[in-house]
């Protein structure tokens, strides 16, 4: 029988409005920081937004590079190609982060940083190659800190932000958000909808009426 030993409690994902103050925040620094030069908040910005709209693990936002991701008219999509397991899936996202991406790719190239199918998507301002996952947890820290919010939360509370109102959205298609975050099993992904499940704060409301 398929165990599920880990339970989501609130202190694991961000609320709608807190994840508003979090990209308002960091798409004001990054505004901020491109008057004056700055490039460090524009990349923080790009991570903080991709972290909510794909829901990756850390680890696997670490590895992209950029011909990991695919944009035409009718396709925005991402290849995991080391996931948990070591298996490879595709990630789609929507048009909004599509924009996001494509003006990034942008201004990477004003940069001159290298755009090559197998060079990083996100460059480290130390090593010039890939982020490690704990400089990513920092980008995250500081931008949350910025704006406010528990200091409890980590970078991995947006992958569990992204699957609870992903169900909610997709009206809860457990199937549809277990592809997306790459669960093996649909045990997993229902943690998510014993959190989310409004049949239930329903029927808690008619107890005893």
């Amino acid at each position: 029988m398929s165990r599920v030993n880990w339970i989501l409690d609130r202190s694991k994902y961000l609320t709608l409005e807190e994840v508003k103050q979090l990209l308002k925040t960091a798409r004001y620094l990054a505004q901020t920081g491109l008057l004056y030069g700055h490039s460090i908040p524009v990349r923080d910005y790009f991570i903080i937004h991709l972290a909510l709209e794909t829901g990756l693990r850390v680890s696997e936002i670490a590895q992209l590079n950029c011909g990991d991701i695919y944009i035409d008219q009718s396709t925005a999509l991402l290849v995991v190609r080391k996931g948990k397991g070591n298996k490879k899936r595709l990630v789609r996202f929507n048009s909004e982060f599509k924009q996001h991406y494509e003006e990034y790719l942008d201004w990477k190239k004003t940069l001159g940083e290298p755009t090559g199918s197998a060079d990083p998507l996100v460059i480290s301002s130390h090593t010039g190659g890939h982020m490690t996952s704990r400089a990513f947890e920092k980008v995250f820290k500081k931008v949350a800190a910025k704006a406010k919010l528990p200091e409890h939360y980590s970078i991995h509370c947006c992958r569990h932000t992204y699957a609870c109102f992903l169900l909610k959205a997709s009206k809860w298609n457990l199937r549809l958000v277990q592809k997306q975050l790459g669960h093996s099993k649909i045990t997993t992904t229902q943690v998510y909808a014993d959190v989310m499940n409004p049949e239930l704060t329903k029927s808690l409301e008619k107890l005893y009426v």
